[in-house]
């Protein structure tokens, strides 16, 4: 286990990292005996610096959801990350160069909740307290390296929950659906960037259900004494894999009759 210091360091290097738009070294080469709980410990002691510049908790998003992504990171379980107002941008927007480090895209259905969810609940639990679900696109960032330049290692789960969960920002569709409308797990896209298709997917790329992500975020935010609250939106998983953004990248998301969201990179 991490000492306070070194979490309140770490989480002080990261909120310096977003700000100058330069990234760190990792914390798993800099700290070799960090655990998954002190990785949320860093995450969680980023939030009261957040809330005194201003900014609110709109919801949460759930990563490393597919079992690709798991078998790159040699894991067995998603990770979790903090949506603050600031991330919320409109469909159709156009982000500043200046936003973000190394933005990336994902796929994903949104959970926009109607009622609280604490601890470990159920599949049923879940739909019931769902007022409406959503195409939705998750912008990626990074204030970690993702590399160690001296030693070659990759980025471990750590490093990624350290970093919110690499969450930049979200892109919600216009559409709203009743939870149960749809089987989410045969609910897809098809992602074009620049007006080439790059990527496509079904919900049942997550956990074999986008529903089970929020039954998974539930129990794991009540391990930590946190729980997700009524109106807040849940990023269920991608069910792609990130997609590089540079400048000059135009993204676009086609569900079918579930929506459609795009967003571009200036």
């Amino acid at each position: 286990m991490l000492s306070e210091h070194a979490i309140q360091s770490a989480a002080a290097d990261l909120l310096k990292a977003e700000q100058t738009r330069q990234q760190i070294g990792l914390l798993s080469v800099q700290y070799p005996d960090i655990t998954l709980d002190d990785a949320y410990a860093i995450q969680a002691a980023q939030m009261p610096h957040k809330k005194a510049q201003g900014r609110s908790i709109i919801g949460w998003k759930i990563g490393l959801t597919s079992k690709v992504m798991q078998d790159a990171l040699g894991i067995s379980t998603p990770d979790s990350g903090v949506l603050y107002d600031d991330m919320d941008f409109k469909n159709g927007a156009s982000i500043p160069a200046t936003r973000f480090i190394q933005p990336r895209i994902e796929a994903e259905i949104a959970f926009i909740m109607k009622a609280p969810l604490d601890g470990k609940v159920s599949r049923e639990d879940v739909l019931a307290a769902t007022d409406y679900v959503a195409p939705a696109l998750e912008i990626l960032d990074t204030r970690i390296a993702r590399q160690d330049a001296t030693t070659g290692q990759t980025r471990k789960i750590f490093d990624t929950v350290s970093d919110n969960a690499a969450n930049g920002g979200i892109v919600l569709g216009e559409q709203r659906h009743a939870p149960e409308a749809y089987d989410l797990r045969w609910v897809g896209a098809i992602l074009t960037k620049n007006d080439e298709v790059t990527a496509t997917g079904l919900g049942a790329a997550v956990l074999n259900d986008p529903v089970m992500g929020i039954v998974w975020l539930s129990e794991r935010m009540g391990h930590y004494g946190q729980r997700i609250e009524a109106g807040q939106v849940v990023l269920a998983g991608s069910f792609i894999a990130p997609i590089e953004c540079p400048s000059g990248t135009r993204i676009a998301a086609d569900y079918g009759d579930f929506g459609h969201v795009t967003v571009n990179f200036e």
